[in-house]
């Protein structure tokens, strides 16, 4: 079993006390009924997550909009099952979704999970999301340090050198330096640049 489904599992099933419900949920192979639980009045937060996550994994697109509310859940734990459900669900929405949420200054405190997933999905807005969110976070004492760290990571992992830039800035930020270093020395080097 999947660790993040395992995890996922474990957590509902507290959530809902080990219900009749929870157990034909977690059975079920029929995403039809999967899905009538996103659009279904009344279902509790745990059964629409489960419904969600597995028609993630499915692959099944009607899974999209219930995903990305919960990737900008305040739960951690809901934000990084949503997450690992949109990878692999391959709705082409996914970026652009993660990456309005990962730019988005209100919504801060629960970025670190979109811009995650900004850096798995390796997609054209990837790049530009993680640098403006990065940007802003290396302002003098910005709280968000985990996101920052996130966004080094996420654009060392990209290598692309469009960030090398904000990368440099961030060496100036003893909690991002070693990162940045790190980041900055998988960027390909440009010709003629030594």
């Amino acid at each position: 079993m999947d660790e993040e489904l395992r995890s996922l599992t474990e957590r509902l099933r507290r959530e809902s006390h080990g219900t009749a419900g929870y157990d034909r949920l977690l059975a079920t192979d029929d995403r039809d009924e999967l899905a009538d639980v996103l659009t279904a009045p009344g279902q509790p937060l745990w059964a629409r997550e489960l419904a969600a996550f597995r028609l993630g994994l499915a692959g099944d697109r009607r899974a999209f909009e219930a995903l990305v509310l919960l990737l900008n859940h305040r739960d951690p734990p809901r934000c990084a099952s949503a997450a690992h459900a949109l990878a692999r669900l391959g709705d082409p929405r996914t970026a652009r979704a993660a990456a309005a949420l990962a730019t988005n200054e209100l919504r801060v405190a629960y970025a670190l999970h979109p811009v995650r997933l900004l850096a798995a999905l390796r997609a054209p807005e990837s790049v530009p999301a993680l640098i403006t969110t990065l940007e802003r976070r290396l302002r003098p004492h910005d709280p968000y340090r985990r996101v920052a760290l996130a966004c080094v990571e996420g654009l060392g992992a990209l290598g692309d050198g469009r960030a090398r830039r904000v990368l440099n800035e961030a060496l100036a930020h003893p909690a991002l330096a070693e990162a940045a270093v790190h980041a900055l020395a998988r960027i390909p080097q440009q010709k003629g640049v030594r």
